[in-house]
């Protein structure tokens, strides 16, 4: 059994090439939902969606978010009206007393679908509408998320990291913000001051029992993709007991892509491989770029850490296989 905290794309690129290492029958993989949104009353969890397209075969490999080929005619005409009406494009956030009434899974983290900011292509808008749909009937993110995975034919375990509500937020001289507005409305622009993840989450039974094996943390941001992860109620406490492998989005000082750099120091680490293994306590064994000479004190496996397609992935997934089988 192994496990993969996943979050933004390193990771799920990581899993594109798994299958050739891991049986998918005996992997699971724990997603970050700190960057989930409602927007326009629809419930989006972007990471979760991430691994559904990709595992199901459907993901738009060239943005790394979405379906691939999917038509984005709802999107544009909220845009048309919005401007024919004299409406003010997005981030619009629902007012105050709004972020924490109704659906929980929704709090802190409330949009208005007027104008949208996120750009949601029809089929992928299917997704959300049928997730928030489930939730509404009663069912908890975990079992809906099961529903989905089970409509798209994967063959791993994907699960939420919780079932309660957490919002990853950006504090900015520009006043705070969620992630998901930095990130996409504002393509990570404004200096960041410090990153709050808001609520009390707790892991779920299969959370639990997922980190009791081997976990793999992929080259995903530190901060704000395993972050909201670590922050569940229970997760630290167990990846300090369970054997952990960790590849590095950086090689030495540079950094893959995205934002991670700058939320490292941020978050007051080096924005480095050896920022990383501090962040990560931890971390048992890492897999670094073979150019990466970061001298560590627990094991290293180097192999080429470039992913550009699902060989490169596979690559990686085998570094991660052997250092799994040197913690063994």
């Amino acid at each position: 059994m192994v496990t993969f905290l996943s979050g933004g794309t390193g990771t799920p690129k990581l899993l594109s090439g798994a299958d050739a290492v891991f049986d998918p029958a005996e992997t699971t993989v724990v997603g970050n939902t700190g960057d989930d949104v409602e927007l326009g009353g629809l419930h989006v969890s972007p990471d979760l969606d991430t691994v559904l397209f990709e595992r199901g075969g459907v993901l738009d490999r060239e943005t790394w978010w979405g379906i691939d080929g999917d038509t984005e005619e709802t999107h544009a005409f909220l845009h048309e009206l919005a401007s024919a009406a004299g409406l003010e494009a997005g981030p619009r956030y629902l007012p105050d007393e709004r972020q924490t009434e109704g659906r929980e899974l929704a709090r802190w983290r409330r949009f208005s679908g007027v104008a949208e900011f996120m750009t949601i292509g029809d089929r992928d808008r299917a997704v959300h509408l049928t997730r928030t749909g489930l939730l509404d009937e009663g069912r908890s993110l975990t079992a809906v998320t099961r529903t989905l995975a089970d409509a798209f034919g994967l063959a791993v375990d994907l699960v939420p990291m919780s079932d309660d509500p957490l919002a990853t937020m950006i504090h900015t001289p520009r006043g705070e913000m969620h992630f998901q507005e930095f990130w996409v409305a504002h393509r990570g622009e404004p200096a960041i001051e410090a990153v709050e993840f808001r609520g009390e989450p707790r892991a779920t039974v299969p959370v639990e029992k997922a980190l009791e094996d081997g976990v793999v943390i992929g080259p995903s941001n530190p901060i704000t993709s395993v972050g909201p992860i670590r922050a569940v109620g229970g997760v630290e406490e167990r990846l300090a007991d369970a054997p952990v492998v960790v590849v590095s989005p950086f090689v030495e000082d540079r950094v893959f892509s995205g934002p991670a750099g700058d939320l490292m120091a941020a978050a007051g680490y080096e924005p480095s491989t050896a920022g990383v293994a501090e962040c990560y306590p931890f971390a048992d064994a890492f897999v670094l770029d073979s150019g990466d000479g970061t001298k560590l004190d627990r094991p290293v496996v180097r192999t080429d850490t470039t992913m550009d397609s699902r060989e490169d992935a596979e690559r990686v997934a085998r570094a991660v296989g052997e250092a799994l089988e040197v913690l063994a």
